[in-house]
């Protein structure tokens, strides 16, 4: 026999001491070595979280609780997902009392008077059960966490992939590449306040990193350009906006749609008068929207090498000048409420890493 099912904890329910005596010898006989065993029904609860055994052999018939009422009080003890087998001891071999038995959960029968050959296959057979399974629940969780920590392996290299993107853009007008970042996190807090779901807010902080990817096909002398752009050069300049669904064009993955929605979208205005399509109002999708203000306000109070840096406030009062002009009412509104509770303060002032 196995040594590992050996050692396993068997404990043993019965009201007949003799039974109880009976059923020692023959296991200590077999090589089992640790066998417990009670008389009191009404010990079982704290039997189970002392000996924890591997294997419970119960007497069905028993005065004041019997085998199945016991039986009922450790299936509500250990739970649906562990396994714990119990071998009924019975003299009653009827059909109606074995159909109770395994209504109620017996995993097996041992009938009276006991063969000995019969006590160890059925119990040796139980403990293997209860091995297999364990070992399938070990399996299982190791898998379940395997798959956990490749999930997020993913998610990490999904969203280091999308930064890495959005900087190759941003490199060429904004060498510390913290302007994708910074987008993101002002983007993020204002979907929040706007009733997006934490995930919702989540993947607009990650799209919105590409919103300027197609700068990559706007040549130097272009997008570093100091002062005004010429007609034809603006022309070719509002370009990096269907660039970049073009970047991201025919994509399956969700986050990747919606960075597209946001790269072609988010220079149209509420009023109408934006690129590349004109979009007026609530036909700009509302993602767009909300990275428009977000990009906006980041690119005013930073410096680039064509302008100065803007304040804070001056910024704020242009997009006040800018509400159902530039940007969607209630989404400055609530750009508004978030600045003046400084909770863009974390954002203009965190290292990098703390926006990822």
């Amino acid at each position: 026999m196995d040594d590992t099912r050996q050692q396993a904890n068997i404990l043993i329910v019965d009201d007949q001491e003799y039974n109880i005596s009976l059923l020692e010898r023959i296991l200590t006989r077999a090589g089992f070595k640790h066998i417990y065993t009670t008389m009191d029904p009404y010990q079982i609860l704290p039997l189970l979280a002392e000996v924890k055994p591997d294997i419970v052999l119960l007497d069905l018939h028993m005065p004041g609780m019997d085998g199945l009422e016991v039986l009922q009080l450790i299936r509500e003890h250990i739970g649906e997902e562990q396994y714990l087998p119990v071998l009924m001891l019975t003299a009653d071999v009827t059909h109606e009392a074995k159909q109770q038995g395994l209504r109620a959960g017996v995993n097996d029968f041992l009938t009276k008077p006991y063969d000995r050959t019969e006590v160890i296959l059925r119990i040796n057979n139980l403990l293997k059960t209860r091995e297999l399974h364990m070992q399938l629940q070990h399996y299982t969780a190791t898998l379940e966490e395997k798959v956990r920590e490749r999930t997020e392996e993913l998610k990490r290299a999904q969203i280091e992939i999308l930064q890495l993107l959005g900087r190759a853009a941003e490199y060429r007008d904004d060498m510390t590449g913290q302007h994708t970042l910074r987008v993101g996190w002002i983007s993020q807090l204002i979907a929040k306040r706007l009733g997006f779901t934490e995930h919702e807010s989540e993947m607009i902080r990650m799209a919105a990193a590409l919103h300027d990817i197609g700068k990559i096909g706007i040549p130097d002398e272009i997008l570093m350009k100091p002062g005004r752009f010429l007609p034809e050069e603006f022309e070719r300049m509002k370009t990096h906006t269907t660039i970049g669904a073009s970047i991201l064009e025919g994509s399956s993955f969700a986050i990747l749609k919606l960075a597209q929605v946001i790269a072609v979208a988010h220079h149209e205005k509420w009023d109408g008068t934006g690129y590349p399509e004109g979009l007026k109002g609530e036909a700009i999708p509302l993602e767009a929207r909300i990275v428009a203000l977000a990009d906006f306000y980041d690119a005013l109070t930073h410096e680039r090498p064509y302008k100065k840096a803007w304040s804070p406030e001056e910024t704020i009062e242009e997009i006040k000048r800018q509400r159902g002009l530039h940007f969607d009412p209630h989404i400055v509104d609530v750009f508004i409420d978030i600045f003046e509770q400084q909770e863009l303060t974390l954002a203009m002032n965190s290292p990098a890493e703390s926006l990822l």
